[in-house]
């Protein structure tokens, strides 16, 4: 398989974990979208070894062209817009950013890669350059043309999905609608299956209100809304189990046999998930049609150029990515068939 890397924003710990991975020698063909020159002095300033190699844009290479070894990166060469100094955001690179995500994201919808592995970029420096940009979930369903992407993330213990994003708590009431609730769930269940080989994912739903609602004395949204859609969902096959207050939904009791869990917001799913497992999970986009994973961390600009950087996370999604690239293969062989 080959699987692009886009670091993000040049000044954050993007490039130190990128140098970090390419120390070891890697089953499938990894290709960092980058500046090469950035990559160099990121691994001088690091003091570690670093060959480059340099990816033929576009033409069909075979496994020799693709393999490295230890200490080397197969990079496919865009230039920054300015000269990178570590923990110094430069508006004149975020185009730079953008251009790395577009052309590993396009590359993955022609198949000329497999899967894309993102590292963070910093969304304020972007728009600080005069360019509207909400992140990278938005920014690829755009891009890939479709209507609706769920945001997951997951550990070794763990998958919490989300109906509402980065939106204020205020607005999230409004935005629990059955269309949505059904798309996310179907998005959800969908891709459990194809991306993750799981045959019929047994999904955890929390309720929005505390207790979830206690039959509507805390709140309408589960009696209108929630539970209406599960049942229909459940009608339809789907193995549903909610709404459950989420204040005891992440026991290990309750999450016993779930394959993953839904939380209507932001704050009630990921504290979770990131106290028990931050710095080794993964930011997955669902709905898409091409395997998109994430760290699950920020920029750190601070960390940038020491050598205290955590890969962790970028090791996780990495293994994320090649796992959910090969059984969407697996699931849909028109895919696997393209490279015989």
């Amino acid at each position: 398989m080959k699987i692009a890397v886009t670091p993000g924003e040049p000044a954050g710990v993007g490039p130190d974990l990128c140098v970090q991975l390419a120390q070891r020698r890697h089953a499938n063909a990894l290709i960092y979208v980058c500046d090469p020159e950035l990559l160099r002095q990121r691994a001088r300033q690091l003091g570690l070894p670093l060959r480059i190699k340099h990816y033929q844009d576009g033409a069909a290479l075979d496994a020799a062209a693709l393999q490295t070894e230890a200490g080397e990166a197969l990079v496919l060469s865009l230039a920054t817009g300015k000269e990178v100094i570590p923990g110094e955001l430069a508006t004149e690179n975020a185009q730079y950013v953008l251009n790395t995500l577009r052309r590993a994201a396009t590359g993955c919808l022609a198949s000329e890669f497999d899967a894309l592995v993102t590292g963070p970029v910093h969304k304020g420096v972007i728009n600080d350059a005069g360019i509207a940009f909400s992140g990278h979930t938005e920014f690829l369903q755009k891009l890939c043309g479709v209507p609706r992407v769920v945001m997951m993330l997951l550990s070794e213990q763990l998958r919490v999905a989300l109906v509402t994003t980065h939106v204020s708590l205020a607005k999230v009431p409004s935005l629990i609608t059955p269309l949505r609730l059904e798309q996310v769930l179907t998005i959800l269940a969908a891709d459990l299956k194809d991306k993750f080989g799981i045959d019929n994912p047994r999904i955890l739903v929390a309720g929005l209100n505390p207790h979830a609602g206690e039959s509507g004395h805390m709140g309408r949204e589960e009696v209108d809304i929630i539970e209406p859609t599960l049942k229909r969902l459940r009608q339809g096959g789907f193995d549903l189990v909610g709404p459950l207050p989420a204040d005891t939904m992440f026991t290990p009791k309750v999450l016993q046999g779930a394959d993953a869990v839904l939380a209507m917001y932001h704050d009630q799913g990921l504290p979770v998930l990131k106290y028990q497992g931050f710095g080794q999970a993964a930011n997955v986009t669902l709905g898409l049609p091409i395997i998109r994973t994430s760290v699950d961390h920020g920029t750190a600009l601070d960390l940038a150029g020491t050598d205290q950087a955590d890969p962790g996370s970028l090791h996780t999604a990495l293994t994320c990515a090649e796992l959910m690239a090969g059984n969407y293969k697996a699931s849909k062989p028109y895919l696997a068939a393209r490279e015989r």
